[in-house]
Protein backbone atom coordinates (compact mmCIF):
# COMPACT_ATOMS: atom_id res chain seq x y z
CA UNK A 1 0.00 0.00 0.00
CA UNK A 2 1.29 3.57 -0.40
CA UNK A 3 0.49 6.96 -0.15
CA UNK A 4 1.10 10.12 -1.70
CA UNK A 5 1.22 13.34 -1.15
CA UNK A 6 0.56 16.10 -3.80
CA UNK A 7 -0.44 19.96 -3.96
CA UNK A 8 -3.36 20.60 -6.63
CA UNK A 9 -3.13 24.05 -7.75
CA UNK A 10 -5.98 25.85 -9.99
CA UNK A 11 -5.44 30.01 -11.69
CA UNK A 12 -7.99 32.20 -11.03
CA UNK A 13 -10.40 31.71 -13.70
CA UNK A 14 -10.62 27.99 -12.95
CA UNK A 15 -11.33 28.22 -9.40
CA UNK A 16 -15.10 27.27 -7.58
CA UNK A 17 -16.95 30.55 -6.30
CA UNK A 18 -16.66 29.78 -2.51
CA UNK A 19 -12.69 29.30 -3.04
CA UNK A 20 -12.56 32.21 -5.08
CA UNK A 21 -14.31 33.84 -2.37
CA UNK A 22 -11.86 32.90 0.22
CA UNK A 23 -8.94 32.84 -1.80
CA UNK A 24 -9.26 37.00 -2.78
CA UNK A 25 -10.35 37.80 1.42
CA UNK A 26 -7.59 38.77 3.59
CA UNK A 27 -10.06 39.03 6.41
CA UNK A 28 -10.97 34.62 6.75
CA UNK A 29 -9.45 31.81 4.97
CA UNK A 30 -9.96 28.22 4.19
CA UNK A 31 -7.13 26.53 6.52
CA UNK A 32 -7.96 22.75 5.67
CA UNK A 33 -11.31 20.64 4.36
CA UNK A 34 -11.89 18.47 7.37
CA UNK A 35 -14.32 16.17 5.38
CA UNK A 36 -16.16 16.12 2.44
CA UNK A 37 -19.22 13.69 0.98
CA UNK A 38 -20.74 13.87 -2.18
CA UNK A 39 -24.52 13.29 -1.67
CA UNK A 40 -25.80 12.81 -5.35
CA UNK A 41 -24.36 14.54 -8.44
CA UNK A 42 -25.80 17.46 -7.77
CA UNK A 43 -25.02 18.09 -4.54
CA UNK A 44 -21.63 18.00 -1.82
CA UNK A 45 -21.21 18.68 2.11
CA UNK A 46 -17.88 19.79 3.42
CA UNK A 47 -16.36 20.95 6.52
CA UNK A 48 -14.33 23.98 6.02
CA UNK A 49 -11.72 24.66 9.08
CA UNK A 50 -11.81 28.69 9.16
CA UNK A 51 -9.27 31.13 10.31
CA UNK A 52 -10.14 34.92 10.84
CA UNK A 53 -13.01 37.06 10.82
CA UNK A 54 -15.85 34.38 10.78
CA UNK A 55 -18.62 37.10 10.37
CA UNK A 56 -16.73 37.65 7.35
CA UNK A 57 -16.67 33.82 6.03
CA UNK A 58 -20.73 34.05 6.61
CA UNK A 59 -21.11 37.07 4.30
CA UNK A 60 -18.56 35.55 1.59
CA UNK A 61 -20.84 31.95 2.07
CA UNK A 62 -24.14 33.86 1.33
CA UNK A 63 -22.66 35.37 -1.44
CA UNK A 64 -21.43 32.35 -3.17
CA UNK A 65 -23.90 31.00 -5.65
CA UNK A 66 -22.70 27.71 -4.98
CA UNK A 67 -23.35 27.51 -1.52
CA UNK A 68 -26.82 25.97 -0.92
CA UNK A 69 -26.66 26.28 2.70
CA UNK A 70 -23.97 26.77 5.09
CA UNK A 71 -23.49 27.40 8.86
CA UNK A 72 -20.37 28.59 10.85
CA UNK A 73 -19.45 27.84 14.19
CA UNK A 74 -16.79 29.13 16.59
CA UNK A 75 -15.07 32.02 18.64
CA UNK A 76 -11.60 34.09 18.39
CA UNK A 77 -11.08 33.80 14.75
CA UNK A 78 -10.89 29.60 14.69
CA UNK A 79 -13.96 28.64 13.35
CA UNK A 80 -15.58 25.77 10.95
CA UNK A 81 -18.32 25.70 8.34
CA UNK A 82 -20.54 22.97 7.15
CA UNK A 83 -21.46 23.77 4.00
CA UNK A 84 -23.84 21.95 1.27
CA UNK A 85 -22.63 22.71 -2.03
CA UNK A 86 -24.13 22.64 -5.56
CA UNK A 87 -21.45 20.05 -7.19
CA UNK A 88 -18.99 22.08 -9.73
CA UNK A 89 -16.04 21.34 -11.51
CA UNK A 90 -13.60 20.50 -10.31
CA UNK A 91 -14.60 19.06 -7.13
CA UNK A 92 -17.03 16.65 -8.84
CA UNK A 93 -14.24 15.52 -11.31
CA UNK A 94 -11.76 14.87 -8.99
CA UNK A 95 -13.72 13.02 -6.71
CA UNK A 96 -15.13 10.96 -9.59
CA UNK A 97 -11.37 9.86 -10.46
CA UNK A 98 -10.73 8.68 -6.78
CA UNK A 99 -14.05 7.05 -6.70
CA UNK A 100 -13.01 5.45 -10.02
CA UNK A 101 -9.67 4.48 -9.37
CA UNK A 102 -10.60 3.21 -5.42
CA UNK A 103 -8.05 5.79 -3.55
CA UNK A 104 -8.70 6.37 0.01
CA UNK A 105 -8.12 10.23 0.77
CA UNK A 106 -6.00 10.75 4.38
CA UNK A 107 -7.54 13.83 6.40
CA UNK A 108 -7.68 16.56 6.67
CA UNK A 109 -7.27 18.38 3.01
CA UNK A 110 -4.94 21.59 3.79
CA UNK A 111 -5.30 24.55 1.82
CA UNK A 112 -2.53 26.59 1.10
CA UNK A 113 -2.24 30.16 -0.90
CA UNK A 114 1.31 31.62 -1.07
CA UNK A 115 2.19 34.98 -0.79
CA UNK A 116 3.44 35.36 -4.77
CA UNK A 117 -0.65 34.32 -5.70
CA UNK A 118 -2.08 37.41 -4.53
CA UNK A 119 -5.52 36.32 -4.33
CA UNK A 120 -5.26 35.04 -7.98
CA UNK A 121 -4.86 30.99 -7.51
CA UNK A 122 -5.35 28.31 -4.47
CA UNK A 123 -4.36 25.13 -3.74
CA UNK A 124 -4.84 21.68 -1.73
CA UNK A 125 -2.55 19.82 0.15
CA UNK A 126 -4.16 16.32 -0.26
CA UNK A 127 -2.70 13.16 1.01
CA UNK A 128 -4.20 9.43 -1.14
CA UNK A 129 -3.65 6.80 -0.52
CA UNK A 130 -4.00 3.29 -2.67
CA UNK A 131 -1.73 1.10 -4.98
CA UNK A 132 1.44 2.33 -6.73
CA UNK A 133 -0.40 1.96 -10.08
CA UNK A 134 -3.83 3.40 -8.56
CA UNK A 135 -2.28 6.67 -7.61
CA UNK A 136 -0.29 6.64 -10.99
CA UNK A 137 -3.79 5.95 -13.39
CA UNK A 138 -5.40 8.72 -10.99
CA UNK A 139 -2.46 11.45 -11.25
CA UNK A 140 -2.57 10.75 -15.14
CA UNK A 141 -6.60 11.38 -14.80
CA UNK A 142 -6.66 14.45 -13.94
CA UNK A 143 -9.22 17.27 -15.40
CA UNK A 144 -7.22 20.50 -17.84
CA UNK A 145 -6.28 23.24 -15.54
CA UNK A 146 -5.43 21.43 -12.93
CA UNK A 147 -1.77 20.93 -11.97
CA UNK A 148 0.14 18.47 -9.75
CA UNK A 149 3.37 18.60 -7.67
CA UNK A 150 4.50 15.91 -6.24
CA UNK A 151 5.80 16.41 -2.40
CA UNK A 152 6.62 12.91 -1.16
CA UNK A 153 5.68 9.38 -1.55
CA UNK A 154 6.28 5.72 0.07
CA UNK A 155 4.62 3.16 1.92
CA UNK A 156 2.03 3.63 3.96
CA UNK A 157 2.25 1.47 6.59
CA UNK A 158 0.77 3.78 9.35
CA UNK A 159 -2.38 6.70 10.42
CA UNK A 160 -1.74 9.85 9.29
CA UNK A 161 -3.10 12.97 10.57
CA UNK A 162 -7.39 12.25 10.57
CA UNK A 163 -10.21 14.69 10.33
CA UNK A 164 -12.70 14.17 12.86
CA UNK A 165 -13.93 10.82 12.95
CA UNK A 166 -18.26 11.50 13.54
CA UNK A 167 -20.37 8.37 13.22
CA UNK A 168 -23.86 9.02 10.74
CA UNK A 169 -25.90 9.96 13.92
CA UNK A 170 -22.96 12.41 15.09
CA UNK A 171 -22.95 13.90 12.20
CA UNK A 172 -26.58 14.40 11.96
CA UNK A 173 -26.36 15.99 15.90
CA UNK A 174 -23.66 18.21 14.60
CA UNK A 175 -24.98 19.57 11.06
CA UNK A 176 -28.49 20.11 13.33
CA UNK A 177 -26.95 22.25 16.48
CA UNK A 178 -24.99 24.05 13.21
CA UNK A 179 -28.09 24.84 11.24
CA UNK A 180 -30.31 25.86 14.74
CA UNK A 181 -27.69 28.12 16.32
CA UNK A 182 -25.61 26.24 18.92
CA UNK A 183 -22.26 27.49 18.60
CA UNK A 184 -23.50 30.56 18.15
CA UNK A 185 -22.78 33.28 20.68
CA UNK A 186 -24.92 33.75 22.33
CA UNK A 187 -26.75 30.31 21.59
CA UNK A 188 -29.85 30.29 19.86
CA UNK A 189 -31.39 26.74 20.50
CA UNK A 190 -30.96 24.57 23.61
CA UNK A 191 -30.19 20.67 24.13
CA UNK A 192 -34.09 20.63 24.94
CA UNK A 193 -34.99 22.05 21.63
CA UNK A 194 -32.32 20.26 19.57
CA UNK A 195 -33.53 17.17 20.99
CA UNK A 196 -37.41 17.81 19.94
CA UNK A 197 -35.78 18.13 16.54
CA UNK A 198 -33.82 14.90 16.55
CA UNK A 199 -36.54 12.70 18.41
CA UNK A 200 -33.58 11.89 21.02
CA UNK A 201 -33.63 12.30 24.74
CA UNK A 202 -31.76 16.07 26.12
CA UNK A 203 -29.18 13.98 27.77
CA UNK A 204 -28.31 11.50 24.46
CA UNK A 205 -27.83 15.73 22.70
CA UNK A 206 -25.40 16.39 25.26
CA UNK A 207 -23.40 13.09 24.94
CA UNK A 208 -23.45 13.68 21.21
CA UNK A 209 -22.12 17.17 21.47
CA UNK A 210 -19.77 16.13 24.12
CA UNK A 211 -17.82 13.28 21.95
CA UNK A 212 -18.13 15.69 18.62
CA UNK A 213 -16.55 18.48 20.70
CA UNK A 214 -13.72 16.10 21.67
CA UNK A 215 -13.01 14.38 17.79
CA UNK A 216 -13.09 18.03 16.55
CA UNK A 217 -10.70 19.23 19.19
CA UNK A 218 -8.29 16.24 18.86
CA UNK A 219 -8.25 16.66 15.04
CA UNK A 220 -7.41 20.22 15.59
CA UNK A 221 -4.19 19.17 17.60
CA UNK A 222 -2.86 16.51 15.47
CA UNK A 223 -3.36 18.74 12.49
CA UNK A 224 -1.43 21.57 14.47
CA UNK A 225 1.19 18.99 15.43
Amino acid sequence: MRYATVVLTWTADELDSIDGAFARSDAVSIRAIRDLTLVDDRRYVELLELRGDLECGRSLLAGAPDALEYAVAGRNGRGHAYVTCRSVAPVTDLLAILREHEIVLDWPIAHIEPEEWAGTGCGLEVTVIGTNEAIQRAATALPEGIDLTVQRTGEYDHPGRGGPTLTPRQRDVFEVALRDGYYEIPRETTHRELADRLEISPGTVGEHLQRIERNLALSEAEFSG
